[in-house]
Protein backbone atom coordinates (compact mmCIF):
# COMPACT_ATOMS: atom_id res chain seq x y z
CA UNK A 1 0.00 0.00 0.00
CA UNK A 2 0.85 3.89 -0.15
CA UNK A 3 1.37 5.51 2.35
CA UNK A 4 3.12 8.99 4.19
CA UNK A 5 5.12 8.24 6.98
CA UNK A 6 8.17 10.40 8.71
CA UNK A 7 10.69 9.07 10.85
CA UNK A 8 11.63 12.17 13.04
CA UNK A 9 10.16 15.89 13.98
CA UNK A 10 10.47 19.01 11.38
CA UNK A 11 8.78 20.71 9.21
CA UNK A 12 6.76 18.90 6.23
CA UNK A 13 10.56 17.56 4.29
CA UNK A 14 10.08 15.13 6.85
CA UNK A 15 7.30 13.46 5.33
CA UNK A 16 7.78 10.77 2.48
CA UNK A 17 5.49 8.79 0.27
CA UNK A 18 6.42 4.88 0.60
CA UNK A 19 5.40 1.51 -0.16
CA UNK A 20 4.43 -0.42 2.90
CA UNK A 21 2.73 -4.10 3.76
CA UNK A 22 -1.00 -3.76 3.70
CA UNK A 23 -1.46 -4.63 7.41
CA UNK A 24 -3.60 -7.17 8.74
CA UNK A 25 -6.24 -7.02 11.69
CA UNK A 26 -5.44 -8.47 15.33
CA UNK A 27 -8.21 -9.67 17.78
CA UNK A 28 -10.67 -6.84 17.82
CA UNK A 29 -9.54 -5.14 15.21
CA UNK A 30 -10.87 -3.97 11.59
CA UNK A 31 -8.83 -3.26 8.53
CA UNK A 32 -10.03 -0.34 6.46
CA UNK A 33 -9.70 0.86 2.70
CA UNK A 34 -8.94 4.45 3.37
CA UNK A 35 -11.71 6.36 1.36
CA UNK A 36 -10.42 10.06 2.93
CA UNK A 37 -7.97 11.02 5.82
CA UNK A 38 -8.77 13.60 7.56
CA UNK A 39 -6.15 16.54 8.52
CA UNK A 40 -6.27 18.46 11.90
CA UNK A 41 -3.73 20.86 13.32
CA UNK A 42 -2.30 18.11 16.05
CA UNK A 43 -1.35 16.40 12.58
CA UNK A 44 1.40 18.81 11.78
CA UNK A 45 1.88 19.73 15.67
CA UNK A 46 2.69 16.00 16.39
CA UNK A 47 5.05 16.06 13.20
CA UNK A 48 6.53 19.34 13.85
CA UNK A 49 7.03 18.97 17.58
CA UNK A 50 7.02 14.82 18.17
CA UNK A 51 4.89 13.33 20.42
CA UNK A 52 6.94 13.93 23.65
CA UNK A 53 9.29 15.97 24.75
CA UNK A 54 10.26 16.32 21.48
CA UNK A 55 10.40 12.72 20.11
CA UNK A 56 8.35 9.98 18.50
CA UNK A 57 6.91 7.20 20.31
CA UNK A 58 7.80 5.26 17.39
CA UNK A 59 10.66 4.47 14.76
CA UNK A 60 8.19 5.62 11.91
CA UNK A 61 4.34 6.90 11.96
CA UNK A 62 2.15 7.49 9.82
CA UNK A 63 0.23 10.43 10.45
CA UNK A 64 -3.76 11.64 10.77
CA UNK A 65 -6.25 10.51 13.82
CA UNK A 66 -9.49 10.12 11.50
CA UNK A 67 -10.66 8.87 8.50
CA UNK A 68 -12.98 6.79 6.69
CA UNK A 69 -13.63 4.37 4.28
CA UNK A 70 -14.54 0.90 3.80
CA UNK A 71 -14.30 -2.37 6.19
CA UNK A 72 -12.84 -5.30 4.06
CA UNK A 73 -11.24 -6.75 6.82
CA UNK A 74 -11.78 -7.80 10.74
CA UNK A 75 -9.98 -10.21 13.09
CA UNK A 76 -10.69 -12.45 15.81
CA UNK A 77 -13.59 -11.66 17.77
CA UNK A 78 -15.23 -9.02 15.25
CA UNK A 79 -18.37 -10.07 13.83
CA UNK A 80 -17.83 -11.02 9.90
CA UNK A 81 -20.56 -9.13 8.78
CA UNK A 82 -18.80 -5.66 9.68
CA UNK A 83 -16.84 -6.40 6.12
CA UNK A 84 -18.73 -4.13 3.88
CA UNK A 85 -19.61 -1.30 6.70
CA UNK A 86 -19.11 2.51 5.36
CA UNK A 87 -17.20 3.93 8.60
CA UNK A 88 -16.12 6.86 9.89
CA UNK A 89 -12.53 6.59 12.01
CA UNK A 90 -11.16 8.20 15.33
CA UNK A 91 -7.67 8.43 16.92
CA UNK A 92 -6.16 5.92 14.55
CA UNK A 93 -3.13 7.08 15.53
CA UNK A 94 -3.16 7.71 19.29
CA UNK A 95 -0.82 5.62 20.92
CA UNK A 96 -0.70 3.63 17.88
CA UNK A 97 1.90 4.30 15.07
CA UNK A 98 -0.15 3.99 11.86
CA UNK A 99 -2.52 6.48 11.27
CA UNK A 100 -4.91 7.01 8.37
CA UNK A 101 -2.63 8.52 6.16
CA UNK A 102 -2.44 5.39 3.79
CA UNK A 103 -4.51 3.24 1.35
CA UNK A 104 -5.13 1.01 4.50
CA UNK A 105 -5.20 1.03 8.27
CA UNK A 106 -6.08 -1.04 11.03
CA UNK A 107 -7.68 -0.17 14.41
CA UNK A 108 -9.81 -1.70 17.42
CA UNK A 109 -13.21 -2.53 16.05
CA UNK A 110 -14.46 0.44 18.37
CA UNK A 111 -12.99 3.05 16.43
CA UNK A 112 -14.46 2.54 13.36
CA UNK A 113 -17.81 3.56 13.67
CA UNK A 114 -20.36 3.28 11.26
CA UNK A 115 -21.99 5.68 8.99
CA UNK A 116 -25.67 6.00 8.17
CA UNK A 117 -26.33 5.73 4.09
CA UNK A 118 -27.24 9.26 3.83
CA UNK A 119 -24.05 10.47 5.46
CA UNK A 120 -20.95 10.85 2.95
CA UNK A 121 -17.45 9.38 3.40
CA UNK A 122 -16.40 13.23 2.98
CA UNK A 123 -18.39 14.02 6.50
CA UNK A 124 -16.97 10.69 8.13
CA UNK A 125 -13.62 12.28 7.80
CA UNK A 126 -14.51 15.77 9.29
CA UNK A 127 -16.21 14.02 12.85
CA UNK A 128 -13.35 12.42 14.50
CA UNK A 129 -11.24 15.25 16.80
CA UNK A 130 -13.40 18.48 15.89
CA UNK A 131 -16.88 16.60 17.30
CA UNK A 132 -15.47 14.96 19.97
CA UNK A 133 -13.96 17.80 21.36
CA UNK A 134 -16.68 20.51 20.30
CA UNK A 135 -18.74 17.47 22.45
CA UNK A 136 -17.01 17.85 25.55
CA UNK A 137 -17.02 21.37 25.70
CA UNK A 138 -20.69 21.51 25.61
CA UNK A 139 -20.72 19.24 28.14
CA UNK A 140 -17.91 20.84 30.78
CA UNK A 141 -20.54 23.46 32.33
CA UNK A 142 -21.43 23.63 35.36
CA UNK A 143 -24.41 21.35 35.86
CA UNK A 144 -24.33 20.87 32.23
CA UNK A 145 -25.61 17.15 31.30
CA UNK A 146 -23.50 14.72 30.64
CA UNK A 147 -24.74 13.84 27.29
CA UNK A 148 -26.43 15.27 24.16
CA UNK A 149 -28.89 15.20 22.32
CA UNK A 150 -32.58 17.03 20.94
CA UNK A 151 -33.64 19.19 24.47
CA UNK A 152 -30.45 18.64 26.06
CA UNK A 153 -29.48 22.27 26.43
CA UNK A 154 -32.34 23.32 25.59
CA UNK A 155 -32.84 26.73 28.14
CA UNK A 156 -28.75 27.30 27.71
CA UNK A 157 -26.68 30.15 25.76
CA UNK A 158 -23.72 29.17 24.03
CA UNK A 159 -21.01 31.52 22.81
CA UNK A 160 -18.92 29.68 19.99
CA UNK A 161 -15.67 31.61 20.15
CA UNK A 162 -14.31 31.14 16.30
CA UNK A 163 -17.39 29.91 14.85
CA UNK A 164 -15.81 29.47 11.33
CA UNK A 165 -13.25 27.05 12.51
CA UNK A 166 -13.27 23.43 12.23
CA UNK A 167 -14.07 22.89 15.96
CA UNK A 168 -16.09 25.87 16.20
CA UNK A 169 -18.31 24.32 13.07
CA UNK A 170 -19.03 21.18 15.19
CA UNK A 171 -19.57 22.88 18.20
CA UNK A 172 -22.56 25.07 16.52
CA UNK A 173 -24.18 21.98 14.89
CA UNK A 174 -24.16 19.94 17.83
CA UNK A 175 -25.00 22.56 20.61
CA UNK A 176 -28.35 23.43 17.58
CA UNK A 177 -29.30 19.99 17.58
CA UNK A 178 -29.31 19.91 21.45
CA UNK A 179 -31.29 22.80 21.55
CA UNK A 180 -29.43 25.66 22.74
CA UNK A 181 -29.41 29.35 21.79
CA UNK A 182 -25.87 29.97 19.95
CA UNK A 183 -24.28 32.76 19.09
CA UNK A 184 -20.71 33.08 17.35
CA UNK A 185 -18.60 34.99 17.02
CA UNK A 186 -16.48 35.60 13.91
CA UNK A 187 -13.24 37.56 13.31
CA UNK A 188 -14.12 38.99 9.55
CA UNK A 189 -17.30 39.57 7.61
CA UNK A 190 -16.84 36.95 5.22
CA UNK A 191 -16.86 34.28 7.80
CA UNK A 192 -20.54 35.33 8.71
CA UNK A 193 -22.19 33.23 5.87
CA UNK A 194 -20.63 29.96 6.75
CA UNK A 195 -21.52 30.33 10.40
CA UNK A 196 -25.13 31.10 9.58
CA UNK A 197 -24.86 28.08 7.31
CA UNK A 198 -23.74 25.70 10.26
CA UNK A 199 -26.78 26.66 12.09
CA UNK A 200 -25.73 29.49 14.38
CA UNK A 201 -28.37 31.99 15.63
CA UNK A 202 -26.73 34.72 16.17
CA UNK A 203 -23.21 36.05 14.91
CA UNK A 204 -21.15 38.79 16.29
CA UNK A 205 -17.84 40.40 14.95
CA UNK A 206 -15.66 40.35 17.39
CA UNK A 207 -13.56 43.37 16.08
CA UNK A 208 -16.75 45.70 15.93
CA UNK A 209 -15.82 47.64 18.75
CA UNK A 210 -19.62 46.81 20.76
CA UNK A 211 -19.32 42.91 20.53
CA UNK A 212 -19.62 42.57 24.62
CA UNK A 213 -22.83 44.74 23.62
CA UNK A 214 -24.02 43.14 20.58
CA UNK A 215 -23.76 39.15 22.81
CA UNK A 216 -25.34 40.82 25.92
CA UNK A 217 -28.17 42.05 23.66
CA UNK A 218 -28.82 38.24 22.86
CA UNK A 219 -28.36 37.34 26.28
CA UNK A 220 -28.77 39.95 28.70
CA UNK A 221 -28.25 37.67 32.02
CA UNK A 222 -24.63 36.82 30.26
CA UNK A 223 -24.14 33.08 28.45
CA UNK A 224 -23.44 30.01 30.13
CA UNK A 225 -20.98 28.75 28.23
CA UNK A 226 -18.10 29.56 25.92
CA UNK A 227 -16.27 27.63 23.57
CA UNK A 228 -12.89 29.12 23.34
CA UNK A 229 -9.98 28.84 20.62
CA UNK A 230 -8.06 31.84 21.53
CA UNK A 231 -8.30 32.14 25.66
CA UNK A 232 -5.53 34.68 26.22
CA UNK A 233 -6.95 37.31 22.99
CA UNK A 234 -10.47 37.02 24.42
CA UNK A 235 -10.25 37.09 28.09
CA UNK A 236 -12.08 40.34 29.01
CA UNK A 237 -15.09 39.52 26.52
CA UNK A 238 -15.28 36.32 27.68
CA UNK A 239 -15.10 37.13 31.61
CA UNK A 240 -17.50 40.29 30.46
CA UNK A 241 -20.26 38.24 28.97
CA UNK A 242 -19.76 35.29 31.05
CA UNK A 243 -23.33 34.90 32.99
CA UNK A 244 -22.49 33.58 37.17
CA UNK A 245 -21.76 30.13 37.56
CA UNK A 246 -20.49 30.42 33.47
CA UNK A 247 -17.81 28.04 31.97
CA UNK A 248 -15.42 28.67 29.31
CA UNK A 249 -14.18 25.94 27.95
CA UNK A 250 -10.58 26.10 26.21
CA UNK A 251 -10.01 23.87 23.58
CA UNK A 252 -6.95 25.87 22.00
CA UNK A 253 -4.02 27.93 22.33
CA UNK A 254 -2.53 30.96 20.86
CA UNK A 255 0.77 33.24 21.70
CA UNK A 256 2.74 32.34 24.52
CA UNK A 257 -0.06 29.69 25.47
CA UNK A 258 -0.62 31.44 28.99
CA UNK A 259 -3.82 32.84 30.29
CA UNK A 260 -3.44 35.61 32.94
CA UNK A 261 -6.93 35.05 34.80
CA UNK A 262 -8.49 37.79 37.57
CA UNK A 263 -8.71 35.21 40.45
CA UNK A 264 -11.27 37.70 42.12
CA UNK A 265 -13.45 38.65 39.62
CA UNK A 266 -13.61 34.89 38.83
CA UNK A 267 -14.45 33.58 41.95
CA UNK A 268 -17.13 36.26 43.17
CA UNK A 269 -18.93 34.99 40.12
CA UNK A 270 -17.87 31.36 40.88
CA UNK A 271 -16.94 31.29 37.08
CA UNK A 272 -15.70 28.06 35.36
CA UNK A 273 -12.46 27.74 32.54
CA UNK A 274 -12.50 23.92 31.68
CA UNK A 275 -9.22 22.94 29.59
CA UNK A 276 -9.70 20.06 26.78
CA UNK A 277 -7.61 17.56 25.13
CA UNK A 278 -9.89 14.77 23.48
CA UNK A 279 -6.91 12.85 22.97
CA UNK A 280 -6.58 12.60 27.19
CA UNK A 281 -9.96 12.01 27.61
CA UNK A 282 -11.07 8.98 30.08
CA UNK A 283 -12.49 6.39 28.27
CA UNK A 284 -15.84 6.43 29.22
CA UNK A 285 -16.16 10.08 28.54
CA UNK A 286 -14.81 9.10 24.38
CA UNK A 287 -17.42 6.59 24.30
CA UNK A 288 -20.54 8.92 25.21
CA UNK A 289 -19.00 11.55 22.94
CA UNK A 290 -18.77 8.92 20.07
CA UNK A 291 -22.33 7.75 20.83
CA UNK A 292 -23.89 10.73 20.67
CA UNK A 293 -22.01 12.00 17.74
CA UNK A 294 -22.73 9.17 16.12
CA UNK A 295 -26.40 10.12 16.87
CA UNK A 296 -26.03 13.40 15.75
CA UNK A 297 -24.99 12.57 11.99
CA UNK A 298 -27.68 9.20 12.63
CA UNK A 299 -30.15 12.50 12.64
CA UNK A 300 -28.60 14.71 9.25
CA UNK A 301 -27.54 16.82 12.19
CA UNK A 302 -24.00 17.45 10.80
CA UNK A 303 -22.88 18.07 7.52
CA UNK A 304 -20.08 19.54 5.81
CA UNK A 305 -19.29 21.08 1.72
CA UNK A 306 -20.23 24.79 1.13
CA UNK A 307 -23.92 24.79 2.26
CA UNK A 308 -22.88 22.91 5.85
CA UNK A 309 -20.34 26.26 6.16
CA UNK A 310 -17.53 24.16 6.38
CA UNK A 311 -15.76 23.92 2.60
CA UNK A 312 -13.87 20.84 1.72
CA UNK A 313 -10.38 21.48 0.79
CA UNK A 314 -9.12 17.87 -1.15
CA UNK A 315 -5.31 17.06 -1.70
CA UNK A 316 -3.89 13.61 -2.91
CA UNK A 317 -1.71 11.50 -0.79
CA UNK A 318 1.38 12.47 -2.64
CA UNK A 319 0.46 16.04 -1.28
CA UNK A 320 0.22 15.39 2.37
CA UNK A 321 2.76 17.82 3.00
CA UNK A 322 0.83 20.80 1.52
CA UNK A 323 -2.46 20.22 3.00
CA UNK A 324 -0.51 19.82 6.75
CA UNK A 325 0.63 23.84 5.66
CA UNK A 326 -3.08 24.33 4.70
CA UNK A 327 -4.07 23.81 8.05
CA UNK A 328 -1.34 25.03 9.40
CA UNK A 329 -2.03 28.58 7.87
CA UNK A 330 -5.45 28.53 9.25
CA UNK A 331 -7.26 28.03 5.49
CA UNK A 332 -11.01 27.95 6.33
CA UNK A 333 -12.66 25.06 5.90
CA UNK A 334 -11.50 20.75 6.31
CA UNK A 335 -8.56 19.71 4.47
CA UNK A 336 -9.00 16.08 3.41
CA UNK A 337 -6.33 13.96 1.59
CA UNK A 338 -8.41 12.31 -0.62
CA UNK A 339 -7.11 8.41 -1.64
CA UNK A 340 -9.76 7.58 -3.48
Amino acid sequence: MKAIVYASVGNRDVLELVDRPVPEPGPGEVRVRVAFSGVNATDWKCRRFGHVDGRLMYPEVIPHHDGSGVIDAVGPGVAPERVGQRVWLWEAAWRRPQGTAAEYVVLPSRQAVELPPGASLELGASIGLPALAAHRCLTSAQQAPARLGPGALAGRTVLVAGGAGVVGHAVVQLAVWSGATVIATVGTPEKEKPVRAAGAAHVVHRTSGSAAADIRAVAPAGVDLITEVAPSANLDLDVEVLAPGGTVAVYGTEGDGEVRLPLRLLMGRNLRYQFVLTLTLSPEEKEAAVADVAAAVGDGALGVGDDAGLPLHRYPLSRTGDAHDAVESGVPGKVLIDLG
